[in-house]
């Protein structure tokens, strides 16, 4: 079975590929849960611009089990 999931590099979330954009300054994946929150750039490019983290970051995925 394959699997179509990267981990969103605003939130770090793991979400399915195909339902995601990307960071507005280097393309790397943003979840849409994070876009629909406005959040466009990824955690390294707001490092860069000196910008502080969102309030509205979705909280982090339960870890899996098993």
């Amino acid at each position: 079975m394959e699997i179509d999931m990267m981990v969103c590099r605003s939130c770090g979330n793991e979400e399915r590929a195909s339902e995601g954009n990307p960071c507005a300054d280097c393309g790397t994946f943003i979840c849409l849960i994070c876009d629909f929150r406005g959040i466009t750039l990824c955690k390294a490019c707001r490092g860069k611009r000196g910008m502080a983290e969102p309030a509205n970051l979705p909280p982090p995925a339960p870890k899996k089990t098993g």
